[in-house]
């Protein structure tokens, strides 16, 4: 199994590492290993995580309040958008197809 990422996801992930690469360096690459974590959690355990209200796995950042929502596409899971928790529900759902 592997991830694969929506092409904004990147965007996503470089507003928040620039917020907190902003604060410190340490926080930053603190920030962008915890999500890593949370990504081979998805990819060595894609059905452990429960679903959204948008019908998407949802993993929750231990440390930040981030989470990401994916799915299980054959062989790999898809990554579709990194998002605060308090970001409206609404953000991100154009970028994927029922």
């Amino acid at each position: 199994m592997e991830a694969r990422f929506h092409k904004q996801v990147q965007t996503d992930l470089d507003v928040v590492l620039g917020k907190y690469y902003g604060v410190s360096l340490r926080l930053g690459d603190d920030f962008y290993a915890e999500f890593h974590i949370g990504v081979r959690k998805a990819v060595e355990n894609p059905r452990f995580f429960h679903f959204d209200r948008s019908g998407l796995r949802r993993c929750n950042l231990d440390r930040f309040p981030y989470h990401f929502l994916y799915d299980i596409r054959g062989e790999h899971v898809r990554i579709w958008v990194l998002r605060h928790n308090r970001r409206h529900p609404d953000f991100g759902q154009k970028r994927f197809s029922r």
